[in-house]
């Protein structure tokens, strides 16, 4: 290489640097200096709350320490309910809670819950993250709020106190606590379950005093929750998929410059993607520590089986309710997801 070309890539690389180091500064002229709250019921150390300090860390980073998200696990600023009706009123910035609680300001969420509808995570991120998941996070705007992704809870299993539950008729009869949604009560109340419905902060202490007999989670939340003090039997039958939206307040994110939201949504973006390798890794941990200190029972594929049955008649109740349109499009999704395309 010659002298004359060596000096014309030095000049490049110092042209290319210095535009670097004026495109932030240029960028932060439109980041205002912001304290934001992030609002949830699990645990710090869930899969969930690791995320969420994960998604806090780089908003930090990518708005140059401008912008803070300060975390309040565990139900501190209230329940799902509380927190979703002050995200919706401006006066909390994120929150995130399960599909199933949006169920009452759109009922086209039910759809993620509807009962053995995902064979496997894959599936279930796939839909989240196509075209039926952007459409619903995108209806929530005309609710005050913007839908930053769905991010992993996992399979839902049962516990409870009495007995295992190897078959449908071991339900019978078992107070149950649910999440507060229509297809949760029918789903129980199908299995021959007392469903009691009940906020998640409140569900260790109707266990220790016996109010209620058992609850349905995934093994992650089970564990961090240390359900294993008051509850004797876990089974696992994967009967539910939980995703969990992280929603943001419409007011906070109007108030935002357009710099402001790319940070907002790359830093969602990128969490959601780490918070769901977590959870994974949560789950294989949890099935491996939790016989230490539950009685633990597999279902048999044949239960299984006869378990689908038996609430066919909610999934057919709760697709009329969400339409027919959006099952249609649910459906060619899983079908294309299946078929690896």
């Amino acid at each position: 290489m010659t002298f004359s070309s060596l000096c014309r890539s030095a000049v490049a690389v110092l042209g290319a640097l210095a535009f670097a180091s004026v495109v932030p500064s240029a960028f932060a002229q439109d980041i205002k200096e912001r304290n934001l709250k992030f609002a949830f019921s699990l645990a710090k150390d869930h899969p969930l709350g690791q995320g969420a300090q994960k998604f806090a860390d780089l908003v930090g980073q990518k708005s140059g320490g401008k912008i803070k998200v300060a975390l309040f696990p565990n139900a501190v600023l209230g329940g799902d309910p509380q927190n979703l009706s002050a995200v919706r009123g401006g006066t909390l910035d994120f929150a995130s809670m399960a599909t199933g609680l949006l169920a009452g300001i759109d009922k086209q969420f039910m759809v993620f819950d509807f009962p053995f509808l995902f064979g496997s995570p894959q599936e279930a991120y796939g839909l989240a993250d196509g075209p039926v998941g952007t459409k619903l996070q995108s209806g929530l705007a005309k609710h005050g709020l913007v839908g930053l992704g769905i991010w992993d809870l996992g399979f839902r299993n049962m516990t409870n106190s009495k007995r295992p539950v190897a078959r449908a008729e071991d339900m019978q009869g078992l107070k149950m606590r649910v999440i507060a949604s229509p297809i949760y009560l029918d789903l129980f109340n199908t299995l021959g379950a007392n469903p009691v419905p009940m906020t998640f902060g409140e569900v260790y202490g109707a266990l220790e005093s016996k109010a209620i007999d058992g609850q349905d989670n995934p093994v992650g939340v089970i564990e961090s929750a240390k359900f294993a003090e008051v509850q004797k039997y876990l089974s696992l039958t994967r009967h539910v998929y939980t995703g969990m939206p992280v929603l943001m307040s419409k007011k906070t994110w109007d108030g935002m410059s357009e710099t402001e939201r790319r940070i907002i949504t790359e830093a969602a973006n990128e969490a959601k993607l780490e918070e769901r390798r977590i959870a994974q890794a949560k789950e294989s941990e949890s099935i491996d520590n939790l016989p230490k200190t539950m009685q633990v029972n597999e279902v048999t594929p044949a239960e299984l089986s006869r378990l689908r049955q038996k609430v066919q008649p909610v999934v057919d109740k709760f697709a009329k309710e969400v339409g027919e349109p959006l099952m249609t499009e649910v459906n060619a999704e899983l079908t294309r997801l299946r078929a690896g395309k």
